[in-house]
């Protein structure tokens, strides 16, 4: 009874987030919150913002996963869970805030944009979050105390909250990815024995995945940098209160890769293609400034259409590959009795 009880937060998430975007698509259309679709050759105007109800959708389940905790069983957990739910509200909440002012104007300055996103981390940093032990090569595993908090945690969330939204632009790549990358941390965080963490990060999964019945080419919806920082900052949250940083890491690299391809572009090259008659896609610069220019172009190569949909479903794979690695690469720190 107990099991069936615990799919209700995800069945909250899903359905809260399904129906309340639909209202909100319509709301965005009669106040102007619209954006281009940027890889179509008519540029229509979908509605902008739709991550703000994936967070609704996360946050109604979550909170009766801590509801059900709270009133039916002692939870050891409450401060770790409330600290990674404010983290994810707070980063959100700064994405809202970049959505606004508008991406074609640039948004927050990155100073400023780094600088607030330093704040996010604070609940982490109040509660000590995460464990100071490190291994350093030659001296091995080493206790850095208050450094890991003050230090590592804000390093953390700022980078992995800030950089999941450059591999983006493409129709339902962002939830996508989202999708993959914490249902794997999912799973790890289920079998080393966090399973509340799980059950946390599967409540945006299933955000994720009404969200993609509206976000998936033809987008009806786009989901701004209110969800982009939110799974972000989900992302770096979980790593460090599992304690499972490393195989984070490695499950990052797509987004590592993407940093270093726009670092080439000095951050102001965008990620779009440039659209065709026939519905493709051709690379936009004569350099790739990213891994969905890398993808239009093997496309390319091996005589597949460059459409948006093949360029996110390449990109997917991509994930899903490494994510596969990372689980034959880690298998002896996740799979514990």
């Amino acid at each position: 009874m107990a099991d069936l009880i615990l799919i209700l937060p995800l069945l909250i998430s899903f359905l809260v987030t399904l129906f309340s975007l639909k209202i909100w698509i319509q709301k965005a259309h009669s106040i102007n919150l619209e954006w281009e679709d940027m890889n179509k050759l008519k540029r229509g105007k979908v509605a902008g913002s739709g991550g703000i109800m994936v967070m609704l959708g996360f946050l109604f389940g979550a909170m009766f996963f801590v509801a059900y905790q709270t009133f039916f069983f002692t939870t050891d957990n409450l401060a770790d869970i409330l600290a990674l739910l404010l983290v994810v509200v707070f980063a959100s909440g700064i994405g809202f805030i970049d959505d606004l002012l508008g991406w074609r104007s640039g948004g927050l300055s990155r100073k400023s944009r780094l600088a607030v996103l330093l704040f996010v981390s604070v609940p982490l940093i109040a509660i000590n979050a995460g464990r100071a032990d490190i291994n350093i090569p030659i001296l091995g595993a080493v206790n850095i105390g208050v450094l890991y908090s003050l230090i590592l945690v804000p390093i953390g969330v700022v980078g992995a909250t800030s950089t999941y939204n450059f591999l983006a632009g493409y129709n339902g790549l962002e939830a996508g990815q989202g999708v993959l990358i914490l249902s794997a941390l999912g799973i790890v965080a289920l079998f080393t024995n966090a399973a509340w963490l799980s059950l946390i990060a599967f409540c945006m999964v299933a955000a994720l995945l009404a969200f993609l019945l509206f976000n998936f080419c033809p987008a009806q919806v786009f989901p701004g940098d209110v969800m982009t920082y939110a799974i972000g900052s989900l992302i770096a949250t979980m790593a460090i209160l599992g304690n499972f940083e490393k195989i984070a890491i490695f499950f990052f690299i797509p987004y590592i890769i993407e940093t270093v391809l726009k670092s080439r572009g000095k951050l102001v090259k965008y990620s779009f293609g440039k659209p065709q008659k026939d519905g493709t896609l051709n690379e936009p610069y004569d350099k790739i400034y990213g891994l969905e220019h890398f993808a239009i172009r093997i496309l390319k190569n091996i005589n597949i259409p460059s459409t948006e949909k093949n360029v996110v479903y390449l990109l997917w794979c991509f994930q899903l590959a490494v994510i596969l690695i990372g689980f034959w690469l880690f298998k002896d720190g996740i799979f514990i009795s």
